[in-house]
C-alpha cells in the first residue's frame, strides 16, 4: 500500500514561494558572509600552504554553479519530492541576533587562523572519549564541536559561509533518497542520520518522511542538545560514527551529510562498513559532501582554497578519494548522483 502523500500538483504552487524564500535567504546570508570578510578580512595574506595548481576560476561559473542549487531546490519542491522548507533567515530579531553574534565570532575565528590555531578545542575535551582527529577546531571555529555556543552558531556560519545554500545543497541527498521512496509506504521505515550535527538535516528528513522512524548520531553532546530543540521526534545518540550502537540490518536507509571530508583516511572505510552493517538489504546510503575537482574542475582552485583558509587538514585526501570504490569496498553500490553548487550527493544501495 502506497504512503499517503500529496501529488506533485499539490506542491507545483509553491515554487514561487520556495523562489521567494531563497532570494531572502540569499541576499540575507549572502550579506553577512561579506560582512564577515570586510571585518576580518581573511585574504589579506595568503596561508603559507595555499600554493594553487588549477587554473583560475572562469568567470561567471562561481555565480552560475550558486544559482543552480537554488534552481533544483525548487524543481524538486514542484515535483513533489519534499516540501517547502523554510530554513532561514529567521524572525527579523533573531535574525539580526544570530548574525550579530556570527560577525562577533568572526573575528576570533580569522584570529585563531592566523595563528595557526587548528588543535586549541583538544584542550575542553577528553582524550579518552573523543579521537584525536576530531578534536579539533574544524573551520577554525570556536569550541570545535564541543561547546553549546559552537552548535548553536553552526547554522549561522555554514549559511553565511556558502551564501545562503547551505540548506539547499544538502537537500540534494534528500531528494535522491525521496525519488527512491517515491513509490514506498514510509510508515516504520527507519532513517538513521549519521552525524547529525545540531539537527537541522533530521527537521528536513522529519519534514519530508513524517512517517519514518528518525534516529540520529553524534559524537557532540553539545551539538546533539541542539539537535533536540530542531528535531524533537527524533531519536538521539551520542555514538562513534566507527562503532554504531545499532543492530546489523536495521536501518532502511542511512543519511550522512558533510562527515566524510573530516575523517582521516583510514577510518572513511571503517565508517563504510559500519553503514553497511547498520544497512537491511536493499537500504540505502543517501551521502551529502563536498563536490571533489572531478565534479567541476573549473572550482579546482576554490576547492585548493578550502582546507587552507578554514582548516579542513584531510579534505585533500577527500578530494582524490574515489568514493564508489570506498563504498563499493563496504558492500554499498552506486545507484544515484546529483550535484549544487559546492557539493554532491550520492546514492548508494545494499545488494538484496
Amino acid at each position: 500500500m502506497a504512503d499517503s502523500k500529496p501529488s506533485p500538483a499539490a506542491f507545483a504552487g509553491d515554487r514561487a514561494t520556495q523562489a521567494a524564500r531563497a532570494t531572502v535567504k540569499a541576499v540575507w546570508w549572502g550579506a553577512a558572509g561579506l560582512a564577515a570578510r570586510a571585518i576580518t578580512r581573511p585574504t589579506r595574506e595568503r596561508p603559507a600552504d595555499f600554493a594553487p595548481k588549477s587554473d583560475p576560476i572562469p568567470d561567471g561559473l562561481v555565480r552560475r554553479a550558486w544559482m543552480e542549487a537554488f534552481e533544483k531546490e525548487a524543481r524538486d519542491v514542484a515535483r513533489g519530492l519534499y516540501p517547502p522548507m523554510d530554513d532561514g533567515p529567521a524572525r527579523p530579531v533573531e535574525a539580526v541576533r544570530k548574525a550579530i553574534d556570527f560577525l562577533n565570532d568572526a573575528r576570533e575565528v580569522e584570529a585563531r587562523r592566523r595563528r595557526g590555531g587548528g588543535v586549541e578545542a583538544r584542550d575542553a575535551a577528553s582524550a579518552d572519549a573523543y579521537p584525536t582527529y576530531y578534536r579539533q577546531n574544524f573551520h577554525f571555529q570556536t569550541g570545535g564541536w564541543f561547546t553549546e555556543d559552537s552548535a548553536r552558531r553552526y547554522e549561522t556560519q555554514v549559511e553565511a559561509l556558502f551564501a545562503g545554500t547551505a540548506g539547499a545543497m544538502r537537500r540534494r541527498a534528500l531528494a535522491l533518497l525521496a525519488e527512491a521512496w517515491r513509490n514506498r509506504d514510509h510508515r516504520g521505515l527507519a532513517i538513521l542520520d549519521l552525524a547529525c550535527g545540531a539537527g537541522h538535516f533530521l527537521k528536513d528528513l522529519a519534514a519530508a518522511f513524517p512517517r519514518a522512524r528518525l534516529s540520529g548520531v553524534d559524537l557532540s553532546p553539545a551539538y546533539l542538545e541542539e539537535a533536540r530543540r530542531n528535531a524533537p521526534a527524533s531519536t538521539l545518540v551520542q555514538a562513534n560514527a566507527e562503532r554504531l550502537p545499532f543492530a546489523d540490518a536495521s536501518q532502511d536507509a542511512v543519511t550522512c551529510v558533510y562527515l566524510f571530508h573530516e575523517l582521516p583516511p583510514r577510518v572513511r572505510p571503517v565508517v563504510a562498513a559500519e553503514i553497511a552493517r547498520v544497512l537491511k538489504p536493499g537500504g540505502v546510503l543517501a551521502l551529502a559532501d563536498s563536490i571533489q575537482p572531478v565534479d567541476e574542475p573549473g572550482l579546482g582552485r576554490l576547492l585548493e582554497a578550502f582546507p587552507a583558509y578554514f582548516h579542513e587538514p584531510f579534505y585533500a585526501s577527500y578530494c582524490e578519494t574515489d568514493l564508489a570504490a570506498l563504498f563499493a569496498a563496504a558492500g554499498l553500490y552506486l545507484v544515484g548522483q546529483d550535484t549544487a553548487f559546492l557539493t554532491k550527493a550520492m546514492l548508494f544501495e545494499k545488494a538484496e
